[in-house]
C-alpha cells in the first residue's frame, strides 16, 4: 500500500485559507449608539431667581454609532424648551438618526423643575445673561464633555429650540471661544428681558433691554481669535408665542457682536444673499444671508406657515412640525461649513 498523500485540491485549499484569515482579521460590527447620562456643578451657577436650587444640572451625551475615544469628534449641545425633556427633544429632532450618519456627539442639558416648573431655562436671569447661572453651568457641562469623550475643542456647536434657543444666544456671546457657530430656533437676544417679570411680554413685543450695548460690550469683553461667531435663525412667521421681531433682533446682536454693524440700534440691512424656495403644501422658505469678507457670518431663515415648533421634527412629539424644512439638516449643514474655519480663527 503506497505512504503516499493526495494532495489538496489547489482552489478549495485557496479558499479555505482565505476564509479562515477573514474570520482572523474580521472587524466587530459597530456598538449602537446609545445615551449616557452624567450631571455637572458649576461655583458660579446659582440663579438669582432660584437663589436656593444647588448649581448643578443633569445632562445626556448621545455617543454615536461605533464612537472610538482615540477620533476626536465635533459635539453639539442642544438646548431642548419649555415643558421638554432631553429626551423628548432628541426624540423630535431625530439628533440620534443624525448623529450616527455624520458621526457627531450631542450634549443634551436638561432643565431641573425645582429651578422652574416649566422647565424652561432661565434665560431672562441677570446671572445667566452675564455669563454666569445656568449659562456656567451649561458652559462647565461642554467642557467636562470634551475631556470625558474627546470631543474636538474648535468643533463644538450649540442650538436649542424656544427657551433653550435663548440659553444659546447668551452662551454665544458670553462663551464665544468655546464654540464655532450658534444656532437659534424661536429664540430671543442675550439680555432681552431688562428683568424677569418682563419675559413674557418680550416673547411678544421683543427686547426691552438694550441688546446692541450688551453685543458691543460682549465684543470688548471677547478674545479676537474667538470671533466673528457665526450664527443661524430658524423662525416660523405663524409662530404666536415668540414674535418674529425677536429673530431680527437676535439676528441683529449677533451682527453687532461680530463687528458686521454699528450698535446704533438701527433697522437690519438687506442681506448679501438672499435665496427663496418653494416647499410642498404651498409651503416657503427664506434664507437670507449676511458675510463679512465673503464668509457667512449670520444667516435667517424664515419658514412660512411654521408656528412655534421644530421645523421638520417628528409631530408626534410637542413643538415639533413634521413638515419641511428641516431644521436638524439645516442646522448641521450650516455647522460643518465652518469646519477649517474656526482653526484659523482660533489660531489668530
Amino acid at each position: 500500500m503506497s505512504d503516499h498523500q493526495p494532495e489538496p485540491d489547489a482552489p478549495s485549499f485557496r479558499l479555505r485559507a482565505r476564509e479562515f484569515f477573514a474570520r482572523l482579521f474580521r472587524r466587530a460590527p459597530p456598538e449602537p449608539g446609545r445615551f449616557e447620562p452624567g450631571s455637572k456643578f458649576s461655583w458660579h451657577g446659582w440663579v438669582s431667581v432660584a437663589p436656593l436650587v444647588w448649581p448643578s444640572r443633569e445632562y445626556l451625551v448621545y455617543v454615536p454609532r461605533g464612537h472610538a475615544r482615540w477620533r476626536r469628534r465635533p459635539l453639539l449641545v442642544l438646548l431642548h424648551g419649555c415643558r421638554q425633556t432631553p429626551e423628548q427633544f432628541a426624540a423630535g429632532t431625530r439628533i440620534a438618526a443624525w448623529a450616527d450618519e455624520h458621526d457627531w456627539l450631542v450634549l443634551l442639558p436638561r432643565q431641573t423643575p425645582h429651578a422652574n416648573p416649566w422647565g424652561c431655562w432661565n434665560w431672562f436671569d441677570r446671572r445667566t445673561v452675564a455669563g454666569k447661572g445656568e449659562a456656567a453651568i451649561v458652559a462647565a457641562q461642554v467642557r467636562a464633555v470634551r475631556r470625558l469623550y474627546r470631543a474636538h475643542p474648535r468643533r463644538m456647536f450649540i442650538a436649542g429650540m424656544s427657551s433653550g434657543a435663548c440659553l444659546a444666544a447668551v452662551l454665544g456671546l458670553r462663551f464665544a471661544k468655546l464654540f464655532a457657530a450658534v444656532g437659534v430656533h424661536s429664540g430671543v437676544a442675550c439680555g432681552a428681558a431688562s428683568r424677569p417679570a418682563l419675559a413674557l411680554q418680550v416673547l411678544s413685543t421683543g427686547a426691552n433691554g438694550d441688546i446692541d450695548a450688551l453685543a458691543a460690550q460682549a465684543r470688548e469683553q471677547t478674545s479676537p481669535g474667538a470671533l466673528p461667531l457665526p450664527l443661524c435663525v430658524i423662525h416660523g412667521e405663524r409662530d404666536h408665542v415668540v414674535s418674529e421681531k425677536n429673530a431680527v433682533e437676535v439676528l441683529r446682536q449677533f451682527l453687532v457682536f461680530n463687528g458686521r454693524l454699528p450698535a446704533n440700534g438701527g433697522a437690519l440691512p438687506d442681506a448679501d444673499a438672499s435665496l427663496v424656495t418653494a416647499l410642498p403644501a404651498d409651503g416657503m422658505m427664506t434664507v437670507d444671508d449676511y458675510r463679512i469678507d465673503g464668509q457667512v457670518v449670520a444667516r435667517r431663515v424664515r419658514v412660512a406657515g411654521l408656528g412655534h415648533a421644530w421645523s421638520g421634527g417628528d409631530a408626534a412629539f410637542a413643538y415639533n412640525d413634521a413638515q419641511p424644512p428641516d431644521a436638524t439638516a439645516l442646522f448641521g449643514e450650516f455647522f460643518a461649513a465652518q469646519f477649517g474655519r474656526r482653526d484659523v480663527w482660533v489660531g489668530k
